[in-house]
């Protein structure tokens, strides 16, 4: 007779039941994210600050639906669309995330050895290239249940943009009012600067990394399968889901908050309106705001890169794997997936090598941000397809609340998309 399965009998701890949805949010806050809310924050003062509220619960709706689809079919999101999409709508997505991720790692990798030689000094470009081998051998050498929680410790390097904020002079009873009662604009510019926000906060390697982080932590936790295989651990999994979706996505955007708040008052206030990148705000708060208060958003930009960038990569490296059915995870010994770490490996050192060309990184990082838009759209659409197919879903299709939530953040995207469109016509 088979034995039942059954969940386990203690709950996990506060801190082990976070995890993806923790290490995902966290990673939204990479160093390209990071000069995108100082740019608009110096730029538009305290008239940008609501953004960051309207977007934390489509954050949620659309990360959650991408975490359960993992956690309940124990695949990724390409795996997924791979067995219920057309081929040409599957390589399309993964191409073009591909070729965003890789931009993206060059910007975040080129923007930490900005801040290294900003706070020690030395060649900048020598420091990419020792951040980026070090992120290829955390991921290729480190066992996933080892490295996991090395990525969960990279959070708390956000924390230096909550305390950047008390360091300095900031008027709270007028930030509460401009962010609860904003004065919007529908001028081309601010148009630009909220898309800005929206395709930063909401991107698509966010989904396929959380999905497939979902899917590395239940292979790694003995006793786990599937949900739609092991029904009777639903309970848990999903409630762990929300809370850490929840909390993952709040500290998000509580983060990006305090980073257009400090640009706000040291950077706006004084007239300084013109960031292109993280380093060169950390070297404009320097005169405004004093060493300290510099020290930390320096570092800052080096451990969240230390974070992104490795989730930039895996997540680029899961689709392609999952798209043309190679072994996969960061769980596996690398000669059991050299396709997977191969492909995790070209990507990074394609980023490093970025910042030795004439390419103009920021141009670079806009087209970069001008692609996640695009397919970010079908990529939602595609999500909440299959989180209501029974074939992928079993008795786990996502609810009429969930429904709603991942509908909305996906027309809201689809306008956005628009939106930038339209701006570049006028």
């Amino acid at each position: 007779m088979k034995k039942r399965r059954t969940a386990p009998e203690k709950a996990p701890s506060f801190w082990n039941r976070l995890g993806p949805g923790l290490v995902t949010g966290a990673a939204d806050d990479d160093p390209s994210g990071i000069a995108t809310y100082s740019q608009v924050g110096a730029s538009f003062g305290y008239g940008i600050l609501w953004t960051v509220l309207f977007t934390f619960p489509l954050m949620v709706g659309i990360q959650t639906v991408s975490a359960r689809i993992g956690r309940v079919s124990g695949e990724g999101l390409a795996a997924n669309i791979r067995k219920h999409f057309p081929p040409a709508l599957l390589y399309g997505i993964v191409g073009l995330l591909l070729i965003a991720n890789t931009i993206n790692i060059a910007a975040d990798i080129g923007a930490m050895g900005a801040a290294l030689k900003l706070l020690i000094g030395g060649p900048a470009h020598l420091y990419a290239v020792c951040f980026g081998a070090v992120s290829v051998a955390l991921q290729v050498f480190v066992p996933f249940p080892r490295y996991s929680p090395i990525l969960k410790a990279l959070t708390f390097a956000l924390l230096a943009y909550v305390a950047t904020a008390f360091v300095v002079n900031v008027p709270w009873g007028e930030v509460a009012y401009r962010t609860l009662l904003p004065s919007i604009s529908f001028q081309a510019a601010y148009v630009v600067a909220v898309v800005a926000v929206f395709g930063t906060t909401i991107s698509p390697y966010l989904f396929f990394w959380q999905a497939s982080q979902e899917v590395e932590e239940q292979r790694a936790a003995k006793g786990e399968e599937p949900l739609k295989n092991a029904p009777e651990q639903a309970r848990m999994q999903l409630r762990r889901i929300q809370q850490d979706t929840y909390i993952g996505m709040g500290v998000s955007n509580l983060v990006a908050f305090f980073i257009m708040l400090t640009a706000i008052v040291t950077l706006h206030m004084h007239g300084v309106t013109d960031i292109q990148t993280s380093a060169q705000a950390a070297q404009a708060l320097r005169p405004l705001a004093g060493d300290f208060a510099f020290a930390l958003f320096a570092a800052g930009i080096i451990g969240t890169g230390l974070l992104a960038v490795p989730i930039l990569a895996g997540s680029a490296a899961y689709a392609v794997a999952e798209a043309f059915q190679w072994k996969i995870g960061l769980g596996r010994p690398p000669l059991r997936a050299r396709g997977f770490y191969t492909l995790l490996t070209i990507a990074t050192l394609l980023g490093v090598a970025l910042n030795f060309t004439s390419i103009d990184p920021i141009k670079a990082l806009f087209w970069s941000a001008v692609i996640n838009g695009v397919i970010a759209v079908p990529i939602m659409a595609v999500m909440m397809m299959l989180a209501v197919k029974p074939e992928v879903m079993g008795a786990f299709v996502i609810g009429r609340r969930l429904r709603i939530l991942g509908w909305l953040a996906t027309t809201v995207m689809a306008l956005m998309v628009v939106a930038m469109i339209a701006t570049w016509r006028t």
